[in-house]
């Protein structure tokens, strides 16, 4: 029999709070920001993990693309100005070292993803590293009824390993410490139960968490041009080499030029100004919008079909950001070494055994179907909460969304050239609708979300400082 999680605001009235979730409200006190000042919404965080690489031909932008993103993204298209795609990233430890400790490359793809540490076992103990969701979830779940959620759609991996001592690795991506993985759920009910358990039991901190300033985060000065960078000003030297070589009358019409483009860049910069003050102040006087909480149908056991399965699930998430029941969840869309089979995409092998293509154009065109149904169910999440309000702006504005794989292609097995995206500004931290090289590693990237989120690192796994260029 479905159920749903769905309140009328006569509920609200009523008192129901007190055991069922509501929507972020102003007089909650979970931002409890100063008379007059303006809302601000918590940062919430999810991180979404993919197996076995990807097909890099359908991952890649190119110059000869006569699509305006590759296929695998193409899904996305309707919110590609809200992801950031982020190139080049690596992860060093997913190496193992220069050993993979008996534990195969899908353990340590995996067991690496959100830890950057090296995954190894000694006797009975399997050992990895605290993970970056749990880093967060230490310091921010008092602020909420979870400090995290562990989802996914494949159950914990018994058999069918790559080897026996990498199964606890292969099938978790989160640890609460380097020897305590986080088990993930996959069954939809059981998920809604626990929300719903925790939002009765367990009383989150009265204060929603910290405060991010987004101004910390801005662009380095001189990055675009800008009225703050004068037109003028950018070509000083060569207006005074060529007053240099003219006539006495040019000099003075020149002159009387500069002064009216000096003019007019005055009045631009005073409308920009005055235009900009003019929105803030409409903004601040406009309370906190907010959507009601979403529906969500949930039947009994797992939904057969991977589509089903997945929307489900993303549709868990968004209830649990937008009821403030957690704000860190990680999520697999399969463990490492999956070897489900995509039989609805016409995909007749095994999704690991296809991935060893060997420059294989059938496996490779497998490969890519795999990866583009996958994108599609993180765009059917990014599109649903573009669309809710949260406070002054909307659910994916007020998150951030990484989605990608531990290994560039399957084939190769290497933990370089990682295929990851960004969705959600952060909280107005983040720029979206672009790309960037980087040379960093993942543990970069973890301290720089880290920071967006409102807990502050010095160090992170093998991190050598925070990722630049988010914003």
């Amino acid at each position: 029999m479905a159920r749903s999680w769905q309140i009328p605001r006569r509920t609200v009235l009523k008192g129901a709070c007190a055991t069922i979730a509501l929507p972020l409200l102003e007089v909650m006190g979970w931002a409890d920001p100063p008379r007059g000042a303006p809302v601000h919404s918590p940062v919430r965080v999810g991180f979404f993990y993919i197996p076995n690489g990807v097909n890099q031909n359908a991952w890649k932008y190119k110059p000869e693309m006569t699509t305006p993103h590759p296929r695998t993204l193409m899904p996305l298209a309707p919110v590609m100005s809200e992801v950031l795609v982020i190139d080049n990233l690596r992860h060093d430890t997913g190496r193992g070292n220069g050993t993979d400790y008996g534990l195969g490359n899908h353990a340590q793809e995996s067991g690496t993803f959100l830890t950057g540490a090296v995954c190894q076992t000694s006797q009975n103990e399997f050992k990895c590293g605290v993970s970056i969701d749990q880093v967060l979830a230490q310091n921010l779940g008092a602020y909420t009824s979870l400090p995290s959620l562990e989802l996914g759609l494949e159950g914990t991996l018994q058999q069918f390993c790559e080897t026996l001592k990498g199964c606890v690795f292969q099938s978790n991506i989160s640890w609460r410490t380097p020897t305590a993985p986080m088990v993930k759920e996959i069954t939809p009910q059981a998920v809604f139960d626990r929300m719903f358990a925790a939002r009765k039991t367990r009383r989150p901190k009265a204060k929603g968490g910290p405060q991010v300033d987004a101004g910390q985060f801005s662009g380095k000065d001189g990055e675009e041009p800008s009225l703050q960078h004068s037109v003028l000003d950018s070509v000083l030297d060569d207006v005074k080499d060529m007053r240099d070589n003219v006539s006495v009358n040019d000099q003075r019409k020149i002159d009387e030029y500069l002064d009216s483009v000096r003019a007019l860049e005055q009045r631009i910069a005073h409308a920009d100004e005055a235009a900009r003050k003019a929105a803030k102040e409409t903004a601040d006087k406009r309370p906190g919008n907010f959507s009601p909480l979403i529906q969500v149908n949930i039947t009994p056991g797992v939904p057969p079909l991977f589509a089903d399965h997945a929307k489900l699930m993303m549709d868990l998430i968004i209830l649990a950001f937008q009821s403030d029941t957690t704000r860190i969840v990680s999520f697999m869309f399969g463990n490492a070494g999956s070897d489900r089979i995509f039989h609805e995409l016409g995909v007749t092998g095994f999704h690991h055994l296809t991935t060893h293509h060997g420059n294989d154009p059938k496996k490779l065109e497998d490969v890519a179907k795999i990866n583009v149904h996958h994108t599609e169910m993180f765009s059917y999440l990014v599109q649903k909460m573009k669309g809710i309000n949260d406070g002054k702006g909307t659910l994916l504005d007020n998150s951030m969304l990484l989605y990608g794989s531990g290994l560039g292609d399957g084939d190769r097995h290497n933990h370089d050239d990682l295929p990851i995206l960004m969705a959600g500004k952060g909280g107005g931290t983040i720029k979206t609708g672009r790309r960037i090289e980087t040379k960093g590693n993942m543990c970069d990237l973890f301290l720089a979300m880290a920071a967006r989120a409102g807990c502050q690192l010095q160090q992170f796994g093998d991190s050598k400082g925070m990722l630049a260029d988010l914003s």
